[in-house]
């Protein structure tokens, strides 16, 4: 038996073995977080905070890209 031919027999097989680690895995991780407090986690809350300050810079761009338009239209 060649080579090509042992991989064409171990890549399905392979994909089956992944497909169900990858799905006992979630199952796994969806039973971990419904065991949680009815409070906002520290990791939600870290989020929460970068999610506010990319808005604050994204508004800040924003106004930066007026500005630079209205200098171009000037010239």
């Amino acid at each position: 038996m060649n080579w090509s031919s042992l991989l064409t027999l171990i890549c399905p097989l392979m994909m089956v073995v992944m497909m169900l680690g990858m799905k006992g895995a979630h199952g796994h991780g969806h039973g971990k977080k419904s065991s949680h407090s009815h409070g906002v986690s520290s990791a939600d809350s870290g989020i929460r905070l970068e999610l506010d300050e990319l808005k604050a810079q994204n508004e800040q761009l924003k106004r930066e890209l007026d500005t630079l338009k209205a200098y171009q239209k000037a010239e």
